[in-house]
């Protein structure tokens, strides 16, 4: 589908940081950097700016913290039209710590959010946009806030929020089509003077076809990843979007390129993608971090039993 305003963001580096700790070597975002600048992909999301008070940099790795002398280290030398992305969590960033748009490589910062949060994502929204950036708001965890509270956040945001985007964020991977559509239409009629965004969570193999979901209710900012990286069953493949966009600025072939060279090696080091407990945990709408952990131990493959110990947990 090619529709001028869409724009494409690649969250790689920052949501595949999920399953590492954000320890990629900066060889292997430079690698990432340059093949999706190659294949003209608007945006790329490096990872995280969050606070060294707040987060140990001996226990997390760069792109945990994204110094802006460290993306310059990656990009240096590259010829790219890409913006260069980060993101932030409300409580977990010192605002002063963000310098001026004009003095950072940096051309995006996204404040991801939850509804109960919303004044505190404005006033961080604001302020990186006042500093020069185009700035979003992420409403984290849509699945389980779609009543009251959330048309008040809109509301809110419409008035209030100096944002390019607010993107709808399937955390849990537990929407499908028929919720994907409301909520893009939700947002497009209280939201009239931002861009909607999507970004999908794959437990239940949805992340593509919600994707396009959104797309055809009007959703332009759309967020993938490379071979579908990222948090427990990873995100919408970007390669897959790309596909579907058929818009000539894009050339998927760099993307492929990457993903033999590097995603395949790293996809034996690090487990991301499709597994049952990841699934379960979509279907209950819930987190994953339950299913993260029963991976790592002796009973990952015990599905029936992770499944049972998740519904007595909702029945309590």
């Amino acid at each position: 589908m090619f529709r001028e305003k869409i724009k494409v963001l690649d969250c790689t580096v920052r949501d595949g940081g999920l399953m590492n700790k954000h320890d990629f070597d900066r060889r292997f975002v430079r690698a990432v950097y340059k093949a999706v600048s190659e294949t003209g992909v608007d945006y790329i999301e490096l990872g995280y700016k969050n606070s060294k008070k707040l987060f140990s940099t001996k226990e997390y790795g760069l792109w945990k913290f994204c110094d802006d002398d460290e993306i310059k280290k990656v990009i240096e030398g590259i010829e790219s039209k890409t913006k260069v992305s980060v993101m932030v969590d409300v409580d977990r960033v010192d605002l002063e710590d963000v310098k001026p748009a004009q003095e950072s490589p940096v051309d995006m910062i996204r404040t991801a959010s939850y509804v109960k949060d919303i004044d505190k994502a404005i006033h961080m929204a604001n302020h990186f946009s006042e500093k020069g950036y185009e700035a979003t708001i992420n409403i984290m965890a849509i699945s389980r806030d779609q009543g009251k509270e959330l048309e008040e956040a809109l509301h809110q945001i419409e008035e209030e929020a100096k944002i390019c985007a607010l993107y709808i964020v399937d955390s849990f991977g537990a929407l499908y089509q028929e919720p994907v559509e409301r909520l893009v239409k939700l947002f497009r009629n209280i939201v009239k003077t931002k861009e909607v965004g999507f970004h999908g969570h794959n437990n239940q193999q949805l992340a593509f076809g919600n994707t396009i979901e959104a797309i055809i209710h009007d959703a332009n900012y759309l967020d993938g990843t490379v071979y579908g990286i990222g948090r427990a069953a990873g995100n919408c493949p970007l390669e897959l979007l790309i596909g579907f966009l058929k818009n000539p600025k894009f050339d998927i072939r760099p993307i492929l390129d990457l993903i033999s060279t590097e995603f395949i090696p790293l996809s034996k080091k690090i487990e991301w993608g499709y597994v049952i407990p990841y699934a379960i945990s979509g279907m209950m709408n819930e987190h994953p971090k339950a299913a993260m952990a029963l991976r790592k131990t002796l009973k990952k493959e015990n599905y029936r039993e992770f499944y049972e110990s998740l519904l007595a947990t909702d029945l309590d």
